[in-house]
């Protein structure tokens, strides 16, 4: 775990270009850690985390895990993601109260979720934020904000590109001003607009909906593509994404301890 602190700072650059990323974040390097193409993970976010798998990356809840999960995770040698909704209101999570009415939209199909009115930047940000220092302080290595394709969906506002690139561009930087790495979920679209203010992207179903070439530019910025599929087979898109360099794996919809990778 201690291998990648302990040579010497004028080989930082050629740690980082190696892939040398079990270890805990070092807040002495301001470079963001960035995972490589092909690199194995876990994405549970069903309940406190089983630590259990056998990969260099986890994908966790950031309200469900406590700092001491996260820290469990880096004394096993792992880097740690904090899942959190960016572009929807969720009733069940502490902070609830704090979204006025006025930027709660459409349900968006997941029980007591619903969209957010992203062009409202100013009431957004500190909202964000604060979920942002709760990663920090718990200790994660990254975020992975969901929902940063509100302006494809029916969310009750009039959403463009425009309003969803800026919400984006300012989603990565609260994440780097954090010292955390942050990945794209999803938005295919602007993927080449948005590939440099990301450190690696996180994707459901490409394979499914035919889309996984559209996040080959991740993989040629030597960034990550997490990558997930639920009712597509193993033996279906495998060979094709492994091509393509993506960190593939099937898992339930519920997102739970279950993973088939590639």
């Amino acid at each position: 775990m201690n291998r990648c602190r302990a040579l010497a700072p004028l080989l930082a650059a050629v740690l980082l270009l190696s892939g040398c990323s079990s270890a805990a974040r070092d807040e002495a390097d301001p470079a963001p850690w960035r995972p490589r193409p092909g690199t194995a993970w876990q994405w549970q976010l069903d309940g406190r985390v089983d630590p259990r798998v056998d990969v260099p990356v986890y994908d966790i809840d950031g309200f469900e895990n406590r700092a001491s999960d996260v820290a469990r995770l880096h004394r096993d040698g792992r880097r740690v993601i904090c899942y959190v909704n960016a572009g929807a209101w969720e009733s069940f999570r502490p902070d609830r109260g704090d979204f006025p009415a006025s930027v709660l939209g459409r349900p968006n199909g997941w029980k007591g979720e619903r969209w957010l009115d992203i062009r409202r930047l100013d009431v957004l940000r500190p909202l964000l934020a604060a979920r942002f220092d709760m990663c920090r302080r718990k200790g994660f290595d990254a975020v992975e904000p969901d929902l940063l394709d509100g302006y494809l969906n029916r969310t009750g506002f009039p959403l463009t590109a425009r309003h969803q690139l800026a919400f984006n561009r300012m989603i990565a930087r609260l994440a780097h001003d954090r010292g955390l790495s942050v990945g794209l979920k999803n938005d295919l679209p602007q993927i080449p607009r948005l590939v440099d203010d990301f450190d690696f992207a996180v994707n459901e179903e490409c394979a499914q909906y035919g889309e996984c070439a559209a996040l080959t530019p991740f993989v040629k910025a030597g960034k990550a593509v997490l990558h997930v599929e639920y009712a597509v087979p193993n033996e279906e898109f495998c060979d094709g994404t492994r091509r393509l360099g993506l960190s593939s794996m099937r898992k339930k919809l519920d997102l739970d301890v279950w993973r088939r990778p590639c």
